[in-house]
């Protein structure tokens, strides 16, 4: 199966730019040298996009990790770290000499190694006494820390899981996409978990390669590669052809040419379901049809596959808290 382009949502993105303090008219002139409109809550950055607007935006803030933290990381920071793990023996060697690198480099938190029994875990540990930081930090610092670490390695740790200690976001789907492995919120600490035969790997790359790897940073440690697109995001294809005919998961099951079982369990496994997957495409494409067109409230209603207006008005208003009238009345996208 060819490999669908990796993309982030614009939700994700903006909870980053929020994350690094910047008005909202800055935010907005970045997104419009992407290409892309900032009211167009369905829009999708690629891997390019996605690393152009970070490096833009790392040099003008003169920090590595957009304010994400205290303590800037200015920009040099990556590439002497490393410099650093880069003669190390093994991938547990130099995830410890990042765990004192980062108590070197941080005031906010520190990176601690654990191994227990056939596990290892990488965790961000916030030191004592410092301000609680965005949602976002957590998630970028696992980010560099996980694809650092698959480069070094020389190819991408499968992880067990990845935790996070925030509610599930309205992007959830993002995560289930940037991390190979199950997702899951809500949890005590940021925390990746693998094999801890991974960390015997040897440490394959050379200072010369260190350069390419760098002048293409974010976007060969910031996506994770599946090696096939998540079965939440194929359904959103299958739900973009198949309705407004009905759109059950025995038919997207059929359609996908698996079983309705398989189905329900890899949805699980992704931290989603059939019901979810769909009412978020829905919701998706309701707001962008009442945003960019001016289509009736009846006919989006049947074009998303309602059995009713008044079905899709109880619908719209359990995602947004206002009818589909007031939303459009008022213009812009839900914060």
């Amino acid at each position: 199966m060819e490999q669908a382009p990796l993309t982030v949502s614009l939700a994700y993105v903006s909870a980053l730019l929020e994350a690094a303090e910047l008005p909202p008219a800055h935010a907005s002139q970045l997104l419009r040298q992407q290409g892309l409109d900032p009211d167009d809550t369905s829009a999708r950055l690629s891997e390019r996009q996605f690393a152009t607007l970070y490096r833009s935006l790392a040099i003008a803030l003169d920090d590595e990790m957009l304010r994400c933290f205290s303590r800037p990381l200015r920009p040099g920071t990556l590439k002497f770290t490393c410099l650093a793990l880069l003669d190390a023996k093994n991938l547990m060697v130099a995830l410890h000499r990042w765990s004192y690198l980062s108590r070197l480099m941080q005031d906010d938190f520190y990176v601690e190694l654990t191994q227990l029994e056939d596990t290892a875990r990488v965790a961000i540990v916030q030191a004592p006494g410092a301000p609680t930081r965005r949602a976002v930090a957590s998630d970028l610092m696992l980010k560099v820390i996980h694809g650092v670490a698959s480069w070094l390695v020389g190819r991408r740790l499968a992880l067990l899981r990845a935790d996070f200690p925030f509610p599930r976001p309205e992007f959830a789907a993002d995560y289930e996409l940037l991390y190979p492995g199950p997702v899951f919120f809500g949890q005590p600490q940021a925390v990746l978990t693998m094999d801890a035969a991974l960390l015997a790997l040897p440490i394959r790359r050379t200072k010369p390669e260190l350069d390419d790897f760098l002048h293409r940073a974010p976007e060969d440690w910031f996506f994770a590669t599946p090696r096939e697109p998540r079965l939440a995001l194929r359904l959103r294809d299958y739900l973009a052809e198949r309705l407004p005919r009905p759109a059950t998961a025995e038919n997207a099951a059929e359609t996908l040419h698996i079983s309705i079982r398989t189905l329900h369990r890899r949805l699980a496994d992704e931290g989603t379901s059939f019901q979810r997957v769909k009412d978020e495409f829905r919701r998706d494409r309701a707001l962008q049809l009442l945003l960019k067109s001016q289509a009736p409230i009846n006919l989006i209603s049947e074009q998303l596959g309602f059995d009713s207006t008044a079905s899709f008005h109880r619908a719209f208003r359990g995602w947004t808290g206002e009818t589909p009238g007031a939303f459009r009345a008022a213009g812009t996208p839900p914060r």
